[in-house]
């Protein structure tokens, strides 16, 4: 199985957009995959719910830090070109997808009322929308960053 399959499974299976992405990559790390799952927990419908930047994206950021992040003994000229790839997923996701915002992809959805909840439900949001998120960000990664 591949890393967009393996996101997509996750993401099926219940797990959030933020997790199912670091999770397609804990093979990649040799990452412990409740420690990912763990860690991710918290990010998934734009942080907590909240819809600021989608998990699926934040999720990717995670990768891109196990990948270039700046570590105990690199100086600052490390972040700096974290930061840079970290922009550089940020357009490509948002050349596709006009925006990184959980709430504008989900064309304005409020997941903090029962009203927005109903409607993501009923909608099928999660497989119309945020599973398309998930993949894109794993075949950005894959193809840009790896």
């Amino acid at each position: 199985m591949n890393r967009k399959q393996i996101a997509s499974e996750k993401f099926t299976s219940g797990y959030n957009c933020a997790q199912s992405v670091l999770y397609a990559f804990c093979d990649h790390f040799n990452l412990d995959k409740d420690t990912a799952l763990k860690i991710a927990c918290g990010f998934g419908a734009g942080m907590g719910r909240t819809q600021s930047n989608c998990g699926a994206v934040v999720g990717g950021i995670m990768v891109l830090n196990l990948i270039y992040g700046r570590g105990e003994n690199d100086d600052r000229e490390v972040m700096m070109d974290n930061y840079e790839k970290v922009r550089e997923l940020l357009e490509l996701f948002k050349k596709k997808f006009s925006t990184y915002n959980c709430r504008g992809l989900l064309s304005n959805c409020d997941l903090m009322t029962e009203e927005g909840q109903k409607y993501y439900q009923e909608n099928d949001l999660r497989n119309k929308v945020c599973t398309s998120c998930v993949e894109t960000v794993i075949e950005l990664i894959e193809k840009n960053f790896l």
